[in-house]
């Protein structure tokens, strides 16, 4: 089974995240895509962080008919904050028979370097790319064999903007399907 894994903090989960992930799972050489939920990031602070079981509901909630999408808490037991060189070890480990690729936007090519053993992500996992706007694709990376670049359709929404309109009193619909829209109103959460 090919599996890609697409990491994040979602916090929140919003369209932009569903709409990749569902081009994504289309795509004739995936068989699923799992959110993976960072409990913390190495590269974010963790105080604007809902706790990662919350973030992990939210997607549940957000993809519970999509049968080729699901979400993993493989973080949640390892050590913080997590190294995705770590996960995908852990995850080997489970799914010996599963081959897993990386789901990653082109605006995090450039601080690749700066990860935890990203010469042997390179090596061993191929990496799909889906482009962001303003982020020019770093020319070491162009013609890397283990980079593929997928055009996705985006939105130019962010979980950063989506918790300000929430901590502001405004309307999220249409940013984050209802499902989840309606768990962060009765669980006040962001606020």
């Amino acid at each position: 089974m090919k599996i890609a894994l697409f990491f994040g903090s979602f916090n929140p989960v919003h369209v932009g995240h569903l709409i990749i992930a569902n081009t994504i799972a289309n795509q004739p050489s995936i068989d699923r895509v799992w959110f993976v939920v960072s409990p913390q990031n190495p590269f974010k602070e963790k105080k604007s962080l809902l706790h990662e079981f919350d973030r992990y509901d939210l997607i549940k909630m957000a993809i519970e008919d999509s049968p080729q999408l699901d979400v993993s808490n493989i973080e949640f037991s390892m050590p913080k904050p997590s190294y995705t060189i770590d996960t995908l070890t852990q995850l080997k480990e489970q799914f010996p028979s599963y081959e897993f690729s990386i789901i990653m936007g082109s605006d995090n090519l450039g601080d690749l370097h700066k990860w935890k053993n990203y010469e042997a992500i390179l090596k061993y996992y191929e990496v799909i790319i889906f482009p962001r706007p303003h982020y020019v694709m770093p020319k070491k990376y162009q013609n890397h064999p283990s980079i593929h670049v997928l055009q996705v359709p985006l939105l130019d929404i962010s979980a950063t903007y989506i918790r300000k309109q929430i901590q502001s009193g405004k309307n999220i619909r249409f940013l984050v399907s209802d499902v989840v829209k309606d768990r962060i109103e009765e669980k006040g959460l962001y606020l």
